[in-house]
């Protein structure tokens, strides 16, 4: 039980990060009116695929 208490102060930003950028990047595909292939995907690829999902909406599937 010591190791997870140490590990919490390392993974409380890491998560709200993740939160952060899920959330944001989950507004901006509502907002968006077009984006590179369908929302309903990269809806799955923001929320399932961690840290690496959100960005890759960012880098990729924005149409502007």
């Amino acid at each position: 039980m010591e190791k997870i208490s140490s590990l919490i102060p390392f993974l409380i930003p890491i998560v709200l990060l993740q939160l952060g950028l899920m959330v944001i990047a989950l507004v901006d595909l509502i907002k968006c009116e077009r984006t590179k292939g369908p929302k309903w995907v990269w809806a799955l690829v923001i929320v399932f695929i961690n840290l690496i999902g959100p960005v890759c909406y960012f880098l990729v599937g924005r149409e502007e």
